[in-house]
């Protein structure tokens, strides 16, 4: 609901008019499947104190212990499968260049990269190329203790767990499936309920804890998985001496370690009520926690840790597991503190309906961070952008807070340079040149103004269900954000504040932004499936609507050039219009909790793919031997001890390649049981 992912076209812009890549920092690490590894600098690290430094260590550990707790919830098999991997992979004795190997080393790259056996953003299971019979054999080689059998399980009960999820295309196929006709948990693949449990079964379950007319909602369900026990539904928390307490536990003891080292004492608070809602699992304690969180705007170090986005859950209700630790960028902040001060002039020109527009904004902060260490559902796949807490009644009473990750959007755009994809897709050398002068500022702009103003815009009526729009309340509120901030972009605001070089920069994203909704981001959807993911839903639903409504007009079209589609954009100004328009209408759905318009929003222009054109987009972007997704290693931070035998630096290491760092992952951070 509130993490920005970069879109397809972003990954691959080239030539934005920064430096080129130098010799001294090499970002690209690895490339497999349709995936690229980067790494990240974390520029300013040494100038920090050592106090800093020792706070970010510990958060950043605390950030690795979680590891497990996603691959769990993103599959019930997923742990036992990537640890029967590992133990292959690291015990392998046979030629490591034959090809049923190499096929066993990229399947065992994706799992990691995906937390789990099924893609991390189309959600389909990925079929290995290797076969069973090798499988089978390779594990029926190994020692009995290299393996994650079951208290009293054999090597064969293994085998027939889990060779029929890798295998069978039948067998739990997608992780999450967000909408359709069918039961969308007894379809999905994910962890958070237990087998047997149903849709109807679940909506009436919090529906019943819900209480009329309730001011302070905790976010029923947040932290927890719903089993059927004896037939009657049940809460497995997450929580120390509950579900994942191994992890949690470690946790939390790096929390402790944090603590000493908190600048004020307003953080060591939040980090205290965070370990408070661990030990205890009480969501009102968690909200306690979000407060302090957003009041905590002073410390230059912040992180994020715990259960708390929803996109993997069809329902909108359970959070997965994740962890971002950072400090500030002093200098890039200065953009986005122009922004958040001017807060309610953006509400209050806003195209939405009075009704729905917030009288007065509250606590609305935003900065530009450096991340050193991300974790769970932040690893290795970035966002760039994070606005939090997710609590509509939090945000209200008590604002939000807002980061870009400007060292995340630089390692993107440096290993971009050169690439041949504005040459392949961009209309004409007029875009291009939009692209080289302007595309990395107004890409950070969209950014700010998404997570900044966006999500923190507008209010629900009162009485409005917060999860009334189930399924599509994600891609909604994506719409919903990068709507905003579309529309704002070519404001005169961005040049009074300074914010833009030029009343033509926004050209540059509104290119951008339609040429990836319309065309390219087809590139990350296996042919003939349809889209699934909220963020890739959101940018094709703004797209096609305003493509579709400006076609008796012009405004923009898909012209064909030498067999080739390209995106022409008639009309800027129109385009503009046609954003606020359906801005207008996205926040009406999300104020009343209109499910029938947002669901019919959605399926008519979110989910579906032009074949002809999908086709004709994959050829194109295969010829350019790019890879659609990317992800980041984490450098690795290292105590330096002195003859006193204390701490007296932390330093980074950036050596560390892909393999080995998921490796040393699942050898010093793996905690949970393999079957929970």
């Amino acid at each position: 609901m509130t993490a920005t992912i970069l879109s397809a076209s972003t990954c691959a812009d080239s030539n934005t008019g920064k430096e080129p890549v130098t010799a001294e920092f090499n970002y690209i690490v690895d490339q497999f499947a349709d995936i690229q590894i980067l790494r990240y600098q974390v520029p300013g690290f040494e100038s920090l104190s050592l106090q800093q430094k020792r706070l970010l260590y510990h958060l950043s550990e605390a950030g690795l212990m979680g590891r497990d707790i996603l691959f769990d919830q993103n599959g019930r098999y997923n742990l036992a499968i990537r640890r029967t991997l590992e133990a292959i992979y690291t015990n392998y004795s046979g030629d490591k260049a034959e090809r049923q190997f190499q096929e066993l080393e990229i399947y065992l790259k994706r799992v990691w990269f995906s937390n789990g056996i099924h893609h991390h953003y189309g959600e389909d299971k990925f079929i290995p190329g290797f076969s069973q019979e090798f499988f089978e054999n390779e594990v029926r080689k190994l020692d009995e203790t290299l393996l994650p059998l079951s208290q009293g399980g054999t090597i064969d009960e293994l085998l027939t767990l889990i060779t029929p999820v890798i295998f069978d295309p039948a067998v739990m196929p997608k992780r999450s499936v967000q909408s359709g006709d069918q039961d969308l948990i007894l379809a999905s693949a994910n962890n958070y309920y237990g087998e047997g449990v149903t849709q109807k079964e679940v909506e009436a379950f919090y529906n019943k804890m819900k209480k009329p007319n309730d001011k302070t909602p905790v976010s029923y369900g947040l932290n927890s998985q719903l089993v059927k026990e004896n037939g009657v539904l049940k809460e497995r928390v997450w929580k120390t001496g509950s579900l994942y307490s191994e992890a949690i536990e470690a946790i939390v003891q790096e929390l402790q370690k944090a603590v000493p080292f908190a600048e004020n004492d307003l953080q060591r608070q939040v980090i205290e009520k965070l370990i408070a809602y661990y030990e205890t699992g009480d969501l009102k304690t968690f909200d306690d926690y979000s407060v302090l969180w957003v009041q905590d705007t002073a410390s230059e170090v912040d992180f994020v840790n715990g259960f708390i986005e929803t996109y993997g859950d069809p329902l909108g209700l359970k959070a997965s597991w994740e962890s971002t630790v950072n400090f500030i960028n002093t200098e890039a902040t200065k953009r986005t503190r122009i922004i958040s001060d001017n807060a309610q002039w953006f509400e209050d020109h806003s195209p939405v309906d009075e009704r729905f527009k917030k009288k007065e904004v509250k606590g609305v902060t935003a900065k530009v961070i450096t991340v050193t260490s991300v974790g769970g559902d932040c690893y290795p796949a970035t966002p760039i952008g994070i606005n939090l807490p997710n609590a509509d009644r939090i945000r209200r009473d008590h604002g939000s807070k807002s980061v870009t990750i400007e060292n995340i959007t630089e390692a993107y755009d440096k290993a971009s340079q050169g690439s041949g994809f504005n040459e392949e897709f961009v209309w004409s050398d007029t875009e291009r040149e939009l692209i080289r002068q302007y595309g990395f500022i107004t890409d950070n702009l969209h950014t700010d103004l998404h997570e900044c103003l966006g999500h923190g815009s507008g209010q629900s009526l009162p009485g409005t269900d917060p999860d009334a729009l189930k399924a599509y309340s994600s891609t909604l509120e994506e719409t919903r954000a990068d709507l905003f901030g579309l529309y704002y972009m070519a404001d005169d605001k961005m040049i009074e504040l300074n914010l833009v070089p030029s009343a033509e920069a926004y050209k540059a994203e509104y290119y951008k932004f339609m040429m990836n909704g319309l065309m390219t981001q087809l590139v990350r959807i296996e042919y003939g499936k349809d889209i699934e993911e909220a963020h890739m839903r959101n940018r094709q639903l703004i797209a096609r609507w305003v493509y579709e409504k400006g076609r008796p007009q012009n405004v923009v079209e898909l012209r064909k050039q030498d067999g080739k589609t390209y995106v022409v954009i008639n009309d800027y100004e129109k385009l503009r219009e046609l954003f606020g328009t359906l801005l207008r209408e996205v926040q009406r759905i999300k104020s009343k909790g209109d499910f029938t318009a947002g669901q019919q929003l959605v399926e008519e222009y979110a989910v579906k793919v032009d074949p002809v054109l999908h086709r004709e987009i994959l050829d194109r972007y295969a010829r350019l031997d790019l890879s659609p997704y990317r992800g980041f290693v984490n450098p690795v931070m290292k105590e330096i001890i002195n003859n006193q035998g204390e701490v007296a630096d932390i330093v980074l290491d950036y050596s560390e390649g892909y393999m080995n760092q998921m490796l040393r992952y699942s050898r010093k951070y793996s905690f949970l049981p393999t079957f929970n």
